[in-house]
């Protein structure tokens, strides 16, 4: 069986922003992230980046400047020995009402079918509770990280039932243990 997994960028892979993340030099990985990335590897998980990033349908940064995000980000991720196989982007704001901005399931929709895996084989990781509901919305597991401060995100979570872990290495460790 395939194993699928979609992570969230902000506040997963690298320090999130209120302000979002303009440029390559803001871009920080959380600590221990990376390695976390190359252990999915290593336990045969496929993993991509599901995100949302209405910075550019905003006009706070283009739409080249997102791609040179995402490629010191792969670079990076390559350098700690692990790979990303795939990037989804939604640059909606919310207003647009699109099918792809997360709660919606659109990213993870076009993850399974690209990856040729049912969306009910696929865990989402993410620290916000609009990924818990993209999750949900298309039959996926879901995973919840404490890694950013959303209490409210994080009760709704527990009240769902959905495993939290403190970071995305500790999401990892729980995957070993599956």
């Amino acid at each position: 069986m395939a194993k699928l997994i979609v992570l969230d960028r902000d506040g997963v892979i690298n320090e999130d922003s209120p302000n979002y993340i303009r440029s390559p030099a803001e871009w920080t990985p959380l600590p221990g992230s990376l390695e976390a990335l190359a252990q999915l590897n290593n336990l045969g998980y496929t993993v991509v980046v599901a995100t949302n990033q209405s910075g550019v349908g905003r006009g706070y940064f283009s739409l080249e400047t997102l791609e040179e995000i995402h490629a010191k980000m792969m670079h990076l991720v390559r350098d700690a020995g692990g790979d990303l196989a795939a990037i989804f982007c939604c640059t909606h704001v919310p207003e647009d009402g699109c099918g792809c901005r997360k709660p919606q399931p659109g990213l993870l929709l076009r993850a399974a079918k690209q990856f040729k895996v049912s969306p009910g084989e696929l865990t989402m990781v993410g620290d916000s509770f609009r990924d818990i509901l993209a999750a949900r919305n298309c039959g996926a597991q879901a995973i919840f990280l404490r890694s950013s401060d959303k209490g409210r995100d994080l009760f709704l979570a527990e009240e769902m039932g959905v495993p939290v872990c403190d970071n995305l290495l500790a999401a990892v460790t729980y995957l070993s243990m599956d």
